[in-house]
């Protein structure tokens, strides 16, 4: 059965494995989590559940968000993210996904937002070359260059790499293995780097793709 759960990120740090290797891991404080909504075929068109995480006041929740946690009969919760599971027979509204519904071994998705970088050249944010650093290069080795002809095309072809806002933007790491689950502590030690800042919120579900 396909698994998903949302958390937060609390860090990077590393673990010794059976053989005595260093493994880098990020941890993160995976769920509980409460199913607030069940979407069904015959009801939505497509099967999936929406899941809750993180607690907040009620002053600080929308009334139409109100509403939709008090029709689930469920605590509001700061986060909703929706998740398209094979099958979500298993799973009804008020239940609660913890971070024991992965294991030790299994291999995830994790998606979450990047670290905003602000407004980046084309280096920066498109890794192009700089010009040459001696012989009269000028004020201009890091600009972006020339960005088209003037009679043809008299334009700029779309997709041109240009400088702009770089990062904050939602990405997906995929194939990362889970190298240890704290259950109790509700804490998920998954191998290498993901994306976003400490604090950030992601989601971890199945791979789609295995390697």
């Amino acid at each position: 059965m396909q698994k998903a759960i949302i958390g937060k990120k609390i860090g990077m740090t590393q673990i010794f494995d059976e053989a005595g290797k260093i493994v880098p891991v990020t941890v993160v404080e995976a769920g509980p989590c409460v199913v607030v909504q069940k979407k069904t075929t015959e009801n939505d068109g497509y099967e999936a559940v929406q899941l809750g995480f993180g607690d907040i006041k009620s002053k600080n929740v929308t009334k139409p968000l109100q509403g939709h946690f008090k029709k689930a009969d469920v605590a509001m919760k700061r986060t909703l993210k929706e998740f398209r599971l094979d099958d979500v027979s298993a799973l009804n509204v008020g239940d609660i996904v913890k971070a024991d519904a992965f294991a030790e071994g299994d291999i995830v998705d994790v998606c979450g937002t990047s670290k905003g970088k602000g407004f980046a050249g084309t280096i920066k944010r498109h890794n192009n070359h700089s010009l040459k650093d001696t012989h009269g290069t000028g004020p201009v080795h890091r600009h972006a260059g020339s960005m088209g002809a003037c009679s043809s095309p008299s334009r700029i072809y779309k997709g041109k790499g240009m400088p702009g806002h770089l990062g904050a933007e939602k990405v997906t790491v995929q194939n990362l293995k889970i190298v240890k689950v704290d259950a109790e502590n509700n804490l998920i030690a998954i191998r290498g780097a993901i994306p976003g800042p400490k604090g950030s919120v992601v989601t971890i579900a199945d791979c789609v793709k295995k390697a």
